[in-house]
């Protein structure tokens, strides 16, 4: 019986993982979001300059693109001083690709090294086609 319960709620689990996010359109591409460390998050701001209709993905006409993230981390006291605390850094990031293509999925990733933030777009092969410059980072 205990069996059952766990597979019951492991499943339920998944099925709630993907709650909310829309079946990807074919005539466009899909940009999906990840962080690489805990404690962080990433954000769709801006897709040309225009706001992003959803903070957790882009979807995009087929071309040329730039787009626009907030990261969001802590750089670790290793990083700063044996006596210190997290600091919280709030970073954009930019980046630009000119041949998104319809009905393929790429993932932007982010992390950090210290103070300093990066992301990495890939498309399905795992292929890095990107990569992100800053464009500002303050404190939190």
């Amino acid at each position: 019986m205990r069996k059952l319960m766990l597979t019951g709620g492991l499943l339920t689990l998944a099925g709630c993982a993907g709650f909310g996010m829309p079946d990807p359109d074919p005539s466009q591409a899909w940009i999906d979001l990840a962080s690489k460390q805990e404690d962080s998050a990433l954000q769709a701001l801006k897709v040309d300059d225009k706001a992003a209709t959803d903070k957790r993905f882009f979807e995009v006409q087929p071309g040329s693109h730039e787009l626009k993230v907030r990261y969001q981390f802590a750089v670790e006291p290793t990083n700063i001083g044996p006596d210190s605390e997290p600091l919280w850094r709030d970073c954009q990031l930019s980046v630009k690709f000119k041949d998104f293509n319809a009905g393929q999925r790429y993932q932007l990733q982010a992390g950090n090294i210290g103070f300093r933030p990066w992301a990495k777009l890939y498309d399905q092969q795992r292929k890095v086609i990107g990569q992100a410059t800053p464009a500002g980072c303050q404190r939190t």
